[in-house]
């Protein structure tokens, strides 16, 4: 993802920091989300309920979440 393509709100204590400051820690900031972005990071995270059984393969996982909703009886858990 290019700077610029997404949306961050930067709370900081100081209030008289240089605009380049800022932009170092934005830029900090989105090569920090890229790296954990991404499908492999994503499936680890998850695993993937189908009525009686449970799966962690990131393949069903992914298949699962490429539509907009689930099928029914089909959840994704957050295992963190």
């Amino acid at each position: 993802m290019e700077n610029g393509k997404r949306d961050l709100l930067v709370l900081l204590k100081e209030n008289n920091q240089s605009q380049q400051a800022l932009n170092e820690t934005v830029e900090c900031l989105n090569k920090i989300l890229t790296q954990v972005e991404c499908n492999e990071v994503f499936c680890r995270a998850h695993e993937l309920v189908a009525r009686n059984s449970i799966t962690r393969k990131p393949r069903k996982i992914l298949k699962a979440v490429e539509a907009s909703e689930l099928k029914p009886f089909y959840f994704l858990i957050n295992r963190n």
